[in-house]
């Protein structure tokens, strides 16, 4: 009997962290730190599925997948926090609902 773990152990872990960032979307509107980490945190559920099916299929191909998606993590996570501090800069803001509106 094995006591490995399994894909559904995987995908299990990946839904939970799946609902948890979209109820960190749904319940916090205000705060666009705890929006960004939440965004960050599904793709993180994403990848977790990736890693579980590559292992259980024995393809390395979805573990190679998870590579790019952490890149693109990354750079999106570096650019949205440059726009954040440049935003908090020139509002004094970074509550959602005050900075809406874009001015020219």
């Amino acid at each position: 009997m094995s006591h490995g773990v399994t894909l559904g152990h995987y995908l299990a872990l990946g839904a939970v962290l799946f609902c948890i960032s979209v109820a960190g979307i749904f319940l916090n509107r205000r705060n666009i730190i705890v929006l960004l980490m939440s965004i960050e945190l599904m793709l993180l559920a994403v990848n977790v599925n990736f890693v579980g099916f590559s292992r259980y299929l024995g393809d390395p191909s979805g573990q190679v997948f998870v590579f790019f998606i952490l890149t693109v993590a990354a750079a999106e996570a570096a650019i949205g926090l440059a726009i954040l501090v440049t935003l908090f800069r020139n509002r004094r803001t970074i509550n959602v609902a005050e900075i809406d509106s874009m001015k020219g």
